[in-house]
């Protein structure tokens, strides 16, 4: 039985298909992270943002992530996808999912995932504005 799933795409992320991935029958809890493109950054209006990745790097970093959440939590299941390419405002670059028996373990396994990924992972953001553009999260 696989406990991770593990996805960069262009395509449009599907919280159902993260959802039904953790859902198991021994867990009483799962908890969801989604983050989505805001129109607002420091107070100046952001247009669109751009995803750009390393992927095979940004890929193995991830299921580091994912295989330490499962060792440092007494989860089930976690899912990570996160988004390539141009997002427009309310479009979702990030879901994260995990599962668990009791719902202290979900929430804390999906907050140190997103933290860790935000941190970790050579995924770079950039915002556009309407007066120009800026990159964020420049790391690894």
């Amino acid at each position: 039985m696989r406990k991770t799933s593990i996805k960069i795409t262009a395509e449009k992320l599907d919280l159902q298909e993260c959802y039904n991935f953790v859902t198991d029958d021994s867990c009483g809890g799962i908890s969801a992270f989604v983050g989505t493109v805001r129109n607002d950054t420091k107070g100046k209006e952001v247009k669109q943002l751009d995803f750009s990745t390393y992927k095979p790097m940004a890929l193995k970093e991830m299921q580091k992530i994912a295989d330490l959440a499962l060792e440092k939590y007494p989860i089930k299941k976690i899912a990570i996808h996160h988004a390539e390419g141009l997002l427009q405002i309310g479009a979702v670059p990030v879901i994260i999912t995990t599962s668990s028996k009791h719902r202290k373990a979900a929430f804390d396994a999906c907050q140190f995932a997103i933290d860790m990924l935000k941190e970790t992972v050579p995924i770079w953001k950039k915002e556009h504005f309407s007066d120009g553009e800026v990159w964020v999260n420049a790391h690894p």
